[in-house]
């Protein structure tokens, strides 16, 4: 969709610019705060591209609404969290993901994608031969649920003819998709590179071992998760037996972090190769090795933590 700004540099049109918002579950809320910062320094975002949370974070801005979404976030707990685990096993995804579509509707007030007040696209994975999709029309919500399908934690969404996941796993950080909508400079956040780099949180599930009278108390994820562990061992499928005698006797971290931290290993390698083949204008990693894949209740410290690093790389770049 072309942009004809009249905004000038120096008497002359200025480039178009593209922001590119990477995958990372919790740690995406960092968007927010790079937002923040870009619209501070007076930088206009032209084009807007996200995979899986930067799709969420992505659409919400196109809308118009993200401090509305920004204060729904800084109210969330560990009980507000396990509400959006509308669990469905053994289906195939542990997670329909309709309560979380039902929340971001709330926060985009037009329906279409061509009706946003900004041009927005999102990042799918074509499950059926692994190809890139590009959603850039029709449903807000339906892109942006199928763009942030984790594969075995949320179920596949069907849309526009195709069965499409996370698209996370072909392009964690949609730089090159910005290029193709016209943006002339990229901005780019990617939230995962701390994963392996030594500064990822310790997954090991200490919340599965029996608490002796001396040892801590649970903490709130601790609580959260033995309360998805029983919702799960409690679905009424006879193939679950084997599952719930193993759970039982070996500690090991939870499904959902196990696998998130998986598919985010992945897609950093994957991130670090077309970071390499297609390099953005410029780079914002924001410092969120130690945040938990499913921490939304620390959205005020990574909002920060983005907001922070954005001004930090903005006043290093010549570029804006």
């Amino acid at each position: 969709m072309p942009i004809d700004r009249i905004n000038t540099w120096f008497g002359r049109k200025k480039p178009s610019v593209g922001l590119a918002l990477g995958s990372g579950s919790a740690r995406g809320l960092a968007h927010i705060g790079v937002i923040r910062a870009l619209e501070e320094a007076d930088i206009p975002i032209d084009y807007i591209a996200g995979t899986s949370i930067g799709a969420l974070v992505g659409a919400v801005y196109a809308a118009g609404n993200l401090d509305s979404l920004a204060q729904a976030y800084s109210e969330f707990t560990w009980k507000k969290i396990a509400y959006f685990f509308d669990l469905t096993f053994p289906k195939s995804g542990l997670i329909d993901g309709k309560k979380i579509t039902d929340f971001v509707r709330g926060y985009v007030n037009t329906k279409n994608i061509e009706d946003l007040r900004l041009p927005f696209l999102a990042v799918a994975t074509n499950i059926e031969n692994g190809a890139e999709v590009r959603l850039t029309h029709g449903d807000v919500i339906d892109a942006v649920r199928a763009s942030f399908s984790v594969p075995g934690i949320f179920t596949p969404t069907h849309h526009q003819g195709l069965l499409l996941v996370d698209g996370g796993l072909v392009n964690p950080v949609p730089v090159s998709a910005l290029r193709k909508m016209g943006a002339k400079r990229t901005i780019a956040v990617d939230l995962n590179h701390d994963i392996i780099n030594g500064k990822a949180p310790d997954l090991r599930a200490s919340h599965l071992e029996p608490k002796a009278a001396d040892k801590t108390p649970p903490t709130k994820l601790e609580e959260a998760m033995d309360w998805l562990n029983f919702k799960l061992q409690s679905l009424d499928n006879p193939a679950l037996k084997y599952v719930r005698n193993w759970w039982s006797e070996e500690p090991t971290p939870n499904i959902f972090e196990l696998m998130l931290a998986s598919i985010n290993i992945m897609e950093t390698r994957i991130t670090r190769s077309c970071l390499q083949l297609d390099p953005p204008d410029l780079l914002i990693q924001p410092p969120l090795g130690h945040i938990r894949f499913l921490e939304f209740n620390r959205a005020d410290e990574i909002i920060q933590l983005g907001y922070d690093e954005a001004k930090k790389q903005l006043k290093n770049s010549d570029l804006f």
